[in-house]
């Protein structure tokens, strides 16, 4: 069984408008949790996989 717990922040009201703007969500909760859940699966965040995607276009220009 997966534990819940509460998490907490502090943000300028501004951010937080726009993250709501831009996840499409109308309340603070849904918004935070949409950008949280893609911030964990979005596969250019994390480093290495961003360094073998500019590797794969480099490879590909060099090709051309």
């Amino acid at each position: 069984m997966t534990k819940i717990v509460h998490a907490q922040t502090v943000l300028p009201e501004d951010v937080l408008e726009e993250l709501k703007r831009k996840t499409g969500e109308s309340t603070t909760k849904d918004a935070l949790a949409k950008a949280v859940e893609h911030y964990l699966r979005c596969p250019y965040i994390h480093e290495d996989t961003f360094e073998k995607k500019i590797e794969e276009i480099i490879k590909k220009k060099k090709k051309s």
